[in-house]
């Protein structure tokens, strides 16, 4: 417990690490406050102090996931010519539903006023759907270009059905539900197909 008067490193990350672990173990009922303050292990009000409240936690929270999934899709760029094209992509795709996404998204949607402000922050540039479909439509342009995906591939094309996927996945997957993660898996790998070096007959 940090006592009063004492600064908390990285208080942000540890509050949203806190909820996801709230939110993985009790689901989105279970998400209070104080829930989140106390698996964090950090004063009641902690939480308010840097959040205006619970909605813009909850919004402020998966606002923060999405922009490190696009950090990550825009570090695809750095991986053209190495791997495999489908297992990067995925990789990418996939981390948009990990670290409780789906949960995540749909707790900020059903909070009108946390959904409105990631609406919102969307809007006006904040690092989301579009900066990643971006990032992979770019790598994808630049796999093609040095022969490693097939001339039939529509980079633009292919970026938006991955994310438009992952985007209705997230919005329709609750605890209960089937993993959506296999589902995004089988998508990329029928968009990509085989890349023209894994078509060739073997010499």
């Amino acid at each position: 417990m940090s006592p009063r008067g004492v600064a908390t490193p990285d208080v942000r990350e540890r509050l949203f690490a806190a909820a996801e672990r709230v939110l993985e173990k009790d689901g989105p009922g279970a998400l209070t406050s104080r829930a989140i303050t106390t698996e964090a292990g950090c004063a009641k009000g902690l939480l308010h102090a840097h959040f205006a409240g619970l909605d813009e936690f909850v919004a402020e929270l998966c606002l923060d996931r999405f922009a490190r999934t696009a950090t990550k899709a825009q570090a695809l760029a750095d991986l053209a010519g190495e791997g495999s094209v489908t297992a990067n992509v995925d990789a990418v795709a996939l981390a948009l539903l990990d670290s409780g996404g789906p949960v995540i998204a749909g707790v900020a949607m059903t909070r009108p006023a946390s959904a409105l402000r990631v609406r919102e922050a969307l809007e006006g540039g904040a690092p989301g759907f579009t900066a990643i479909q971006e990032a992979i439509a770019g790598y994808l342009e630049t796999e093609r270009k040095l022969g490693r995906v097939a001339e039939t591939v529509a980079p633009g094309t292919v970026a938006l059905a991955v994310v438009g996927t992952a985007h209705h996945l997230l919005m329709t997957s609750w605890p209960g539900t089937p993993d959506p993660r296999p589902q995004l898996t089988r998508l990329v790998a029928a968009l990509l197909g085989p890349s023209p070096e894994e078509g060739r007959p073997a010499l």
